[in-house]
């Protein structure tokens, strides 16, 4: 159910309140024009939580990206959690992986079309990537990647996450809790999509979980469920487990490897196919070194066969070129990549309202409008007319 991941320890209580009083005084500088938010040209959508980690932030900002690349130029920014380097930095297919942070790095690879960016300061990204300095193509659109607090941008379009698992109205603020900011600071963003929903969800707890959210009518409310497509090694040129899909996963021991805020959903989700789940959790973006590599040597080789280890996207950038692991580990690591499906029929709705705002703030826009003026005064024109763009079948390879 709904808030059954959530844990509070009461004895930081009194830290969160001093915590509390911190962000809020912030908020208040922000609400006063103290400290100041910028808006920009160029459509841009923020994809945030109001919790540390574990929301489904870069399946979503994904999502988005295959719904607006076939179309528009696309460019993601990131702060890029835990990477090598500082300032901004624009993301070739060979940067490695360190120098960017894993999220990013993952994204670059699947979608080399795209641009993606990592600046701590997100105004001068947005400045370096609408500058033509760094681009080679100008982009029609920005996603910034967990951006909800940093309200030095305006985005024109704000994404809010919430976890099913961990509804905010039940958690406190850090350090009791999880929360970054008090509860009712989800009245920000103009669409709220609670992630990680069971797919048996009934029609009464969709009803529930909508009253629990207390949105405001110009707020939109989405729900959305993992979905995982096949299995693929991360070594494939040492493989040996014959494993594609889920179902092939029947009558093996799983070893889940996993280096994430919330791994308990994914565990939930293997459980009906696998003989027996052997979860070794890491924390949000772990380093892996020495010692962690010989137990995960040590608990696979203590595992009974047929066995093979199940690995996520985010982790395999950090798997893939560790030394040490052992040659049976390396022909049995598998990654599961992750997608997002809309519940309740929404992602028609979703699509529209993204599709509708990028188009309606984008500089082409602006061009095509002034062609349709330039048109209507010449009518008998046929030449230098404005571009056309379909979005059918959007969100799909």
């Amino acid at each position: 159910m709904e808030g059954d991941f959530i844990k509070i320890d009461k004895k930081l209580l009194p830290l969160s309140w001093l915590y509390g009083l911190g962000v809020g005084f912030r908020n208040l500088l922000f609400e006063m024009n103290i400290l100041k938010s910028r808006s920009f040209s160029i459509p841009v959508i923020s994809v945030g939580n109001i919790t540390v980690g574990g929301t489904g932030k870069t399946p979503h900002v994904e999502y988005l990206i295959r719904l607006l690349k076939k179309h528009l130029h696309v460019a993601v920014l990131s702060r890029g959690y835990k990477r090598k380097t500082k300032g901004f930095l624009l993301a070739t297919k060979d940067t490695p992986m360190q120098d960017i942070g894993d999220e990013p790095y993952q994204m670059k690879q699947k979608f080399k079309e795209i641009d993606v960016a990592v600046d701590s300061k997100r105004t001068r990204g947005i400045d370096n990537i609408t500058s033509g300095a760094y681009t080679d193509k100008a982009a029609d659109v920005i996603l910034l990647d967990d951006a909800f607090q940093h309200r030095y941008v305006k985005p024109g379009l704000s994404i809010l996450l919430v976890d099913y698992h961990r509804q905010v109205i039940y958690d406190r603020l850090l350090p009791a809790g999880r929360l970054r900011e008090p509860v009712r600071c989800k009245d920000r963003a103009d669409i709220v999509i609670v992630t990680k929903c069971p797919k048996t969800l009934t029609p009464m707890e969709f009803r529930v979980l909508t009253k629990q959210m207390d949105l405001f009518p110009y707020q939109q409310l989405y729900f959305t469920t993992l979905d995982y497509d096949d299995l693929r090694p991360l070594f494939p040129k040492e493989a040996n487990v014959n494993v594609d899909n889920l179902e092939s996963l029947k009558g093996k021991n799983v070893f889940l490897l996993t280096g994430i805020a919330s791994p308990t959903q994914l565990i939930v989700d293997l459980e009906p196919f696998a003989e027996s789940i052997h979860p070794l959790s890491f924390s949000d973006h772990h380093n892996f070194k020495k010692k962690d590599i010989r137990r995960i040597n040590e608990e696979f080789a203590s595992l009974e066969s047929p066995k093979v280890i199940v690995t996520t996207e985010k982790d395999a950038t950090r798997l893939q070129d560790l030394e040490g692991l052992s040659d049976e580990v390396r022909k049995c690591l598998y990654v599961l990549p992750v997608k997002v499906s809309f519940m309740l029929e929404g992602e028609v709705s979703f699509n529209e309202k993204i599709i509708g705002y990028v188009l309606k703030n984008s500089r082409n826009s602006i061009l095509a409008k002034g062609k349709d003026d330039h048109k209507s005064e010449n009518s008998d024109s046929t030449g230098n007319r404005p571009r056309t763009i379909s979005f059918r079948n959007n969100g799909q390879d």
